[in-house]
């Protein structure tokens, strides 16, 4: 695994903390000394702590046990999470300048080790032991790669079994490097299905329009992107954002370039308000709607449209002062905050 001295923070890496504590990196823009995180797994030691409804299932690495926030990423837990943070380890609480917030953020100097999904995948692949689960997840991930002739250094694991925190009802977790291999990855299990390889898994609408879950040999598998190095294209910085109101509205996808990331960037048009709140005057209709919630990634395609429901915001260059606007979904300001297909 990466050490934190030589490591690029990229969504979805997964950080174990001197006090115990695994976060998941969120996003790709972060301060030099810092990483904007979101709280995965707590230390038992410290559950009487968080005023949250915990699921009642244990996690084990070693000799901690884990529990796991019900939700994970509602406006509510996360706020309740910053508190707790704020009032017991501060260190964890960062005020964002740019953002002009406080926000959960490990500093380095925090963090024991660093769980990059691509090399969790590498070491697994050279495991001479592997369990059931493991085996399978090399079974499967093997599958897609030659299928969709993509090279397995393309691929990483990330979840229960990157972190050897696995059980039986662990589901397998992997990641695609890179928006055009996501998109090929995304035909392939598509043709695997119709093959009778692979089945979908459809939990609720959005499923039925992402198609990220699948089941094969009985195992539920998750697929998400991730950037390449290459492909981040905004620096900690560049940008200073400012929220101006909740709207809501409906529009057309002009771009999906960048909707199976996370953030979930839309570039968007013909911006349609819904109540008389939403309505904007033509320099500040949005030009692209950004998701921070997982769920909402890659649930539209260019010319698709969508109903949205989120906080209107000013983003400004720190550099040249231009100016434009985009609508957040998931801004944890607790209102109900999605995107929904049409």
């Amino acid at each position: 695994m990466a050490s934190a001295k030589e490591w690029l923070p990229l969504d979805g890496d997964t950080l174990l903390t001197s006090d115990g504590f695994i976060f998941n990196v969120f996003g790709y823009e972060h301060p030099e000394d810092r990483v904007f995180s979101f709280l995965k797994y707590i230390p038992s030691k410290f559950k009487d702590l968080f005023n949250i409804r915990l699921l009642k299932r244990r996690w084990r690495q070693g000799d901690t046990e884990f529990l796991r926030a019900e939700k994970l990423y509602t406006a509510e837990n996360y706020r309740g999470l910053l508190r707790t943070f704020k009032e017991n380890l501060p260190v964890y609480v960062y005020f964002c300048p740019f953002r002009g917030k406080e926000v959960i953020a490990v500093p380095f100097s925090c963090i024991k080790r660093v769980f990059v999904p691509r090399d969790c995948l590498q070491a697994l692949l050279k495991e001479p032991n592997r369990d059931k689960l493991q085996e399978l997840a090399v079974k499967l991930i093997t599958l897609i790669s030659e299928a969709s002739n993509i090279p397995i250094e393309d691929f990483g694991l990330h979840g229960s079994i990157a972190l050897n925190m696995h059980g039986e009802e662990s589901d397998i977790d992997i990641v695609v490097y890179g928006g055009d291999n996501f998109r090929r990855v995304e035909a392939t299990i598509n043709k695997l299905v119709g093959e009778g390889l692979l089945s979908y898994v459809f939990k609720n609408r959005l499923d039925a329009v992402r198609k990220y879950r699948v089941k094969y040999e009985g195992r539920v598998l998750m697929y998400t992107a991730v950037r390449k190095p290459e492909e981040i294209n905004v620096r900690y910085g560049q940008y200073c954002y400012t929220p101006i109101k909740p709207v809501k509205f409906i529009c057309k996808i002009r771009d999906d370039d960048e909707t199976m990331f996370r953030p979930a960037i839309y570039g968007v048009e013909c911006y349609s308000p819904l109540d008389q709140f939403s309505e904007l005057p033509d320099e500040m209709v949005p030009e692209r709607v950004v998701s921070m919630i997982g769920c909402y990634r890659n649930v539209a395609r260019r010319g698709d449209k969508i109903r949205v429901s989120g906080i209107l915001e000013q983003v400004k260059s720190t550099q040249n002062g231009k100016v434009f606007y985009q609508v957040i979904v998931g801004s944890a300001w607790g209102g109900d905050e999605y995107i929904w297909p049409l």
